[in-house]
């Protein structure tokens, strides 16, 4: 396989994680409600990471610390308030309202030849028949919280690239996401009539744990492998595919059946992403992959804002 298709394919793998884990998140959810189900998968995945990394205090200023805290902050925010839209609008219409945070960013920041700008403007379209937002009748409730998760998913792409620049590695998420499990513990215990705290048995407590590992750390792990193969642009395109894995998740798990404007939409979204993955490989460069010396680190890009982030 080519670069390009290696890397396309671990992208692939990466959102099918995300959106399986979701999905059984929605399952959880009625068990110990959104807020609930969201709060054991980021608790989870905090120890994991305290576990797996070991944040070093020293290895960061003070500013990058904090940097950090606020990341960790606005990853609690995208995942609370993306499990509240899940369990109160499709996946697909969920996943695509939320997709419009890193989509604007993207579009604010663009710059380049027109081929480049095809694919997503191509992708945009999928997104918008995919919502389907001329319809009435949709949980206001559900879209404004997914409203709010693609607030909280645009900043977490500036706090994400303002960690890249201050903290080597992955010490970032080595605080950011303990810190997220901790503000999720706050809001639970915090939010009237929750029901997260009173649900847990040993069942729930070891789904969570899988959910954990299932969304964010195996993604995580895949999309970081898949940037050393792609653009950050074929990457960021890519990655547009996510609300049609939404939707297709909801169908085959949940039974959520998709309008005729939602198929159309899945199929330019698919489009755009084939677009992507044809064009999507790596240039050879001095140092970079396959080239003495090491893989390239990949330009700040699409990609880079669309890697790992939680939902």
């Amino acid at each position: 396989m080519t670069p390009a298709r290696t890397g396309a394919s671990l992208a692939l793998a990466a959102m099918l994680c995300v959106q399986l884990g979701i999905a059984v998140s929605v399952g959880l959810a009625e068990r110990v409600g959104a807020d609930g189900a969201a709060w054991l998968r980021l608790v989870w995945a905090g120890l994991i990471v305290l576990v797996v990394l070991r944040p070093r205090r020293g290895s960061m200023s003070g500013r990058a610390f904090r940097t950090c805290v606020a990341l960790g902050v606005v990853t609690a925010g995208i995942t609370m308030l993306f499990m509240v839209a899940v369990s109160r609008l499709p996946m697909g219409t969920a996943s695509a309202l939320e997709f419009l945070g890193p989509l604007s960013v993207a579009v604010l920041r663009g710059r380049g030849t027109v081929a480049r700008l095809l694919w997503p403007a191509l992708a945009a379209v999928g997104v918008l028949l995919l919502t389907e937002p001329w319809h009435g009748g949709v949980d206001l409730v559900g879209v404004a919280a997914a409203l709010g998760a693609a607030v909280c998913w645009a900043g977490y792409i500036v706090l994400t690239q303002r960690v890249g620049d201050e903290v080597a590695g992955v010490q970032g998420l080595a605080v950011s996401m303990p810190v997220a499990g901790l503000v999720a513990t706050g809001v639970v215990l915090a939010l009237p009539g929750s029901q997260a705290m009173g649900s847990l048995t040993w069942e729930v407590v070891l789904l969570g744990v899988a959910l954990a590992v299932l969304l964010p750390v195996v993604p995580f792990a895949l999309e970081m492998v898949a940037l050393r193969r792609l653009t950050a642009a074929a990457f960021g395109t890519l990655m547009c595919l996510e609300p049609a894995i939404a939707l297709v998740i909801g169908l085959v798990v949940l039974g959520q059946v998709p309008g005729p404007a939602a198929v159309v939409g899945l199929v330019l979204v698919v489009a755009a992403g084939l677009g992507a993955e044809r064009s999507g490989a790596r240039s050879a460069e001095p140092g970079g992959e396959g080239a003495p010396g090491g893989p390239v680190e990949p330009a700040c890009g699409v990609g880079d804002e669309l890697a790992a982030a939680p939902r």
